[in-house]
């Protein structure tokens, strides 16, 4: 009789877990989720065992149970092949699917772009707009002393050094990670070939970069960034004042005066960041540049330019020359002005405006680069 009931609770035990393993085999294709709300993280450390992610993931609601996970590894042969991170899970998903996110390691990153000719204070306004957190820890991590020390000694922040470009950031990072991802990513870009070729052209990484900031801040026309590298290296060769326009606008943006509007009167504003009252480069630089504004920067264009203005399309008219440059002025900013002012005023519908033959321009202020 012992025996008998004894082969009946095995008996009984085998088709249990038959049945259970067939349960297990049948949630493969289910899709699941036991989490409230519409998303739920999931954060599994380094180093963390196959079994250990199934625990997490069934405490967290994703997986059903610790079974179905164990079948679902074993059928795949996946299991040395999941990734750590931090995952984000909103929608149910069927094991499958859950283990070939972890192998692809599909971890939750949050992105903010910067674009090129950027300062501090408009990336602090990028990056809380993103949703990263407050503009202020933005601007405090910019002043991490022990970053400074080893890009800028001479630097009271970083600006200049906070690479622009998109940046991948786990959710809990912060502004501090995020400022060590970007200098960091200003040293890899800034290659030693780019180090030696300043060198050699007798400048320091810091002359470089602000030269290249204000390269950045000029033109965004990858043809005419060399060209404009040589004009103010051909102005510093001689000792001729840069009269730079950005330099201004970042002297008064620094001072809380900038109203969007550059008048002739700024161009006297006090400040060593105003290259119409001191000669040289400024004593830093003015925005973030970019690749190849630190590369025209140390590989100007071959060329004896002195002077440029604004076609008013987006691209500059070149000269060696005052009195070329003043033909220049006179054709793309009176003339041009001019004509786009009579067009306003004549309305839609009237004749276009006479093409005026440039000529020299008696009283075009030489300040105008």
């Amino acid at each position: 009789m012992r025996r008998f009931i004894s082969l009946l609770v095995v008996f009984a035990v085998v088709v249990a877990a038959g049945l259970f393993g067939v349960a297990g085999y049948a949630r493969l294709s289910d899709p699941f989720k036991r989490y409230g709300g519409s998303e739920q993280f999931v954060d599994i450390p380094p180093k963390t065992g196959p079994q250990a992610i199934g625990r997490l993931l069934v405490e967290h609601g994703v997986v059903a149970d610790a079974l179905t996970w164990r079948i679902a590894l074993w059928r795949r042969g996946e299991a040395t092949r999941l990734k750590a991170g931090e995952y984000r899970f909103d929608r149910p998903m069927t094991v499958d699917d859950i283990i070939r996110k972890l192998v692809r390691g599909d971890v939750y990153l949050r992105s903010v772009t910067f674009p090129e000719g950027l300062t501090i204070r408009q990336m602090a306004q990028v990056y809380q707009a993103a949703g990263l957190g407050e503009a202020s820890a933005f601007a405090d991590a910019a002043a991490d002393p022990a970053l400074r020390s080893r890009l800028d000694p001479g630097a009271r922040d970083l600006e200049g050094y906070l690479f622009p470009d998109t940046y991948a950031l786990p959710r809990r990072a912060t502004a501090a990670d995020l400022i060590r991802k970007m200098a960091a990513r200003f040293e890899a870009v800034f290659t030693p070939a780019l180090r030696e070729a300043g060198t050699a052209g007798g400048m320091s990484v810091r002359e470089v970069v602000i030269l290249a900031s204000l390269i950045e801040k000029e033109t965004a026309r990858p043809d005419e960034r060399p060209v404009v590298a040589a004009v103010y290296q051909n102005r510093l060769r001689i000792r001729m004042g840069l009269q730079c326009d950005p330099t201004v606008i970042y002297a008064l943006e620094r001072a809380g005066r900038y109203t969007g509007n550059l008048t002739h009167a700024d161009l006297g504003f006090d400040s060593p960041y105003n290259t119409y009252r001191y000669p040289g480069l400024p004593p830093g630089p003015i925005a973030s540049p970019g690749r190849a504004a630190l590369e025209a920067a140390v590989n100007p264009a071959p060329v004896d330019f002195l002077y440029f203005v604004s076609r008013n399309d987006g691209s500059h008219a070149f000269a060696a020359t005052l009195e070329a440059h003043n033909r220049n002025v006179h054709t793309y900013q009176i003339v041009y002005f001019r004509d786009q002012k009579a067009a306003a005023h004549a309305g839609p519908g009237a004749p276009p405006p006479r093409k005026i033959p440039a000529r020299p321009a008696r009283s075009a202020d030489p300040r105008r680069r």
